[in-house]
């Protein structure tokens, strides 16, 4: 319950600074709705050649783009500003104000900067998904709409940990901010099945960036196209994301040395 808090207070705290730029929202809202008019845009070129593509209806591929959007969103609400602070703070040395807090040094980190108005990509991904799952009709019942906000949530996790387990580099390692641009570009290629793309590529999408597991997998599960296995592989590999990062950064905890060294 008091990590709770803490999350609760950081997202208040975060709109109250958000608010104070409320252009913002409008930027925001004119990126992204130009962002998922161009994604909406390719499909319907590609399916004014053809019906299916890989497999993929068009609607399917009209819920991964929502999927594209809802996670991407929620990504960028809080996971990837946070993860940015905490390398800026190690670089700096401010991280010792979070260590010294009488909380759990890795729920503050990961909550510690909120980008609230990038929600507009979680509210319009959402709509989208609606709207998907309404055309594909009875294809999409109560077990696959279970299903697909179980391994949603594992592959949200496993997208959390993998950019935790970056961000804990910085206790050895300085600029790599970098980093995670390498990330966002790969994450750009979830706008397509996975299995669209080459061996090497699906391979890079699925152990290195493990974008597939955030996108696809969850798709495939809400249109009946994941085999049972397959669903608790994810949610047993959240789990070991999980686990393995609080790890990682309790290991690199130990190495870092603070602003007086």
């Amino acid at each position: 319950m008091r990590s709770l808090g803490l999350v609760w207070l950081s997202l208040r705290l975060g709109v109250l600074n958000a608010l104070q730029y409320r252009v913002d929202f409008f930027i925001q809202l004119f990126q992204s709705v130009i962002g998922l008019g161009t994604a909406l845009a390719a499909i319907a070129v590609v399916f004014s050649q053809t019906d299916e593509l890989g497999g993929w209806t068009r609607d399917e591929l009209v819920a991964l783009v929502g999927v594209f959007f809802l996670v991407g969103g929620l990504v960028n609400v809080v996971i990837r500003p946070s993860m940015e602070r905490l390398m800026e703070g190690v670089r700096l040395g401010t991280l010792d104000f979070t260590l010294t807090k009488p909380a759990d040094a890795q729920i503050l980190v990961s909550t510690r900067q909120v980008d609230v108005w990038r929600l507009v990509d979680v509210v319009l991904g959402s709509v989208v998904i609606v709207i998907a799952i309404t055309r594909l009709g009875e294809r999409v019942g109560v077990e696959h709409a279970t299903a697909f906000g179980l391994v949603l949530i594992a592959g949200m996790a496993i997208i959390y940990s993998f950019l935790l387990v970056l961000a804990t580099l910085a206790f050895w390692l300085v600029r790599l901010e970098n980093i995670l641009v390498i990330f966002a570009t790969m994450y750009e290629a979830g706008r397509w099945p996975v299995g669209l793309y080459p061996p090497w590529l699906r391979l890079a999408l699925t152990v290195v960036v493990p974008v597939a597991f955030a996108i696809t997998v969850p798709v495939e599960t809400l249109v009946g196209r994941l085999e049972p296995a397959t669903l608790v592989t994810t949610v047993v590999l959240a789990v070991v994301f999980l686990v393995g990062s609080r790890w990682f950064w309790k290991f690199g905890l130990r190495h870092y040395t603070g602003a007086s060294a």
